[in-house]
This record gives structure tokens, C-alpha cells and sequence, in this order.
């Protein structure tokens, strides 16, 4: 099983499955795209956010698009790489780990928990239900992922390969599934739509 070390993120990584675009596993475009989606999602909701954090920023690919569309917010970057943190001035931490006296109204965590082992992974998931009141956007390689859809030449298969629902169970407690990757804060001053939960209103909180 891979064994997780913060040194293993460093020039190397981040220009080999991000910048060069023969290897890459995801494009600026993509990332782009990804915050496009997630500010038409809370435009929809009618709940701008204030405070957004990314948790494992890598280069905060996001940062610039989601500021254009919430010109209002303050953006925190969280990485665990040296290298990362050195060059953009993102605060060093953990996802796991990561704490903050306030909390925010939209959590980002873009394929990260694949490289925890599963105590460090649940730890990251209830660490999201204490710096989140709002919205948690997440995003994770699975199982399935690797087994069916991936392009495996370009993905970082050094990962802990967990089936989704295991996710899916530990998001669960804290977090509505509202699709694409967006999770309500289970008592946030959010309204939902009875079709737009993954799971009927009156399902019990899983243990």
C-alpha cells in the first residue's frame, strides 16, 4: 500500500501530472470548468460564499475563477507540499489536519484523499464537517474510477483505491449529496430541492 510523504509532492509531481501537457492528469481548463460549476451551483442556491478554503490547493487552479465570480470572498490555500507552499504562499498543513477558529461557507478537497491511508482519509471527512457550514465541493479517485473511466497512463495510480461508497457512508454524517460532486452542511440554511438530494428526505443519518 502507498505510504504517504509530503516530499513526494514536490517540482517533479506538480510538472508531470499538471503542467506538462503530455502527461498531465488534469487540464487548467478542466479546473476551470470545475469552478464554474461550483459558483453556478451556489449562485443557484442563492448563498454567495464569504470565506472559501481549498484543502490540497495544489497550484490553486481555481483560486482565480472562483474570486471573479465572488469578488467579495477571501480564498485560503491548504497544501502539504513545501514546494507548493514556498511558491505561492499556501499555509502547510494536512487536509486531516488543517484547523481554523472559523469556518467556511464553501470547503474545496479536489483529489486528495486517495493518497491517505483510511485512518488519516475519515479523519480528513470529519475535518470537513467542522470547517464547512455551507458547501463542500469533493472530488476523490476511486476504485471504480481506476477500474472503468481513468485514463491510466496519465493518473496517478500510487493511491489508496477505496470503493466510493465508502466515501459516500462517511459523508453521510455530516453532508447532503447533492450531485456532481456538491454537498450540503446538514443544517445549513440551505434549501434543496426534494430531486436534487441523492438520498430521500426522510433517510436516517447512517452510523
Amino acid at each position: 500500500m502507498p505510504t504517504f510523504d509530503p516530499a513526494r509532492f514536490d517540482e517533479r509531481y506538480y510538472r508531470r501530472f499538471y503542467r506538462n501537457p503530455r502527461t498531465r492528469a488534469v487540464s487548467p481548463a478542466e479546473l476551470r470548468r470545475s469552478a464554474e460549476l461550483i459558483a453556478a451551483f451556489l449562485r443557484e442556491l442563492g448563498v454567495p460564499p464569504r470565506r472559501i478554503l481549498d484543502l490540497g490547493c495544489g497550484l490553486g487552479l481555481m483560486r482565480d475563477r472562483l474570486l471573479e465570480r465572488f469578488p467579495r470572498a477571501s480564498y485560503t490555500g491548504v497544501d502539504v507540499s513545501e514546494y507548493l507552499c514556498r511558491r505561492y504562499g499556501w499555509t502547510r498543513a494536512s487536509v486531516h489536519e488543517y484547523s481554523n477558529r472559523r469556518p467556511f461557507d464553501l470547503v474545496i478537497c479536489h483529489d486528495v484523499l486517495q493518497y491517505l491511508d483510511a485512518r488519516d482519509a475519515a479523519l480528513a471527512i470529519r475535518n470537513f464537517g467542522r470547517l464547512c457550514r455551507g458547501v463542500l465541493h469533493f472530488s476523490v479517485l476511486t476504485r471504480e474510477d481506476w477500474e472503468r473511466h481513468c485514463d491510466r497512463k496519465t493518473t496517478d495510480g500510487n493511491a489508496h483505491l477505496r470503493p466510493a461508497d465508502w466515501y459516500r457512508r462517511r459523508l453521510a454524517e455530516d453532508f447532503v449529496n447533492a450531485g456532481s460532486g456538491m454537498f450540503v452542511r446538514r443544517g445549513a440554511h440551505i434549501h434543496l430541492w426534494e430531486l436534487d438530494r441523492l438520498e430521500p428526505r426522510s433517510t436516517r443519518r447512517r452510523a
